[in-house]
């Protein structure tokens, strides 16, 4: 998943802002460390007090312009907003969406809205699947480094 960023430059430096999250900015003075600054803002402004009533919109998937690039959001965070948005445009408490993906308690879907602690398995993807058909998780993963390398890492080192 990724949101759009607007670079702009100035005499001292450069400056960001998310296009889709207003208040979501960042500056550096030199491209390369505002490149490594608007990740770290973006994942900072999303990951939200579990108990936070703020529903974030999804990024807009077609910006296009000058100095706008796309930035990746962290595959947890990603998939704790994707649940929570999901869930809030059908109208159904978590309790509900518990029920519905037939899990003991509320607290195992609370964390499939925490973005420190969602990762579900298999079987649980598959019943979301069917109780949110449009929930796609190619998109929180698609081209996002952090998986990748976390992958690479663990191959490297042989663990």
């Amino acid at each position: 998943m990724f949101y759009n960023f607007k670079i702009h430059k100035e005499e001292n430096g450069y400056w960001a802002e998310c296009v889709e999250l207003k208040g979501c900015r960042t500056q550096a003075d030199s491209y390369q460390i505002l490149i490594k600054n608007m990740e770290e803002a973006l994942n900072l402004y999303l990951d939200e007090p579990e108990k936070s009533k703020t529903i974030f919109p999804l990024p807009q998937k077609n910006i296009a312009g000058k100095n706008i690039i796309k930035v990746p959001v962290d595959h947890k965070i990603a998939f704790a907003i994707k649940m929570k948005i999901f869930r809030t445009k059908k109208g159904l408490s978590q309790k509900q969406v518990a029920d519905l993906l037939g899990m003991k308690n509320i607290y195992s879907y609370q964390r499939l809205e925490s973005t420190k602690r969602a990762n579900p398995n298999l079987t649980t993807i598959a019943k979301i699947k069917l109780v949110f058909p449009g929930f796609n998780i190619d998109d929180i993963f698609k081209n996002n480094r952090n998986p990748i390398k976390s992958l690479e890492n663990r191959t490297s080192t042989g663990a």
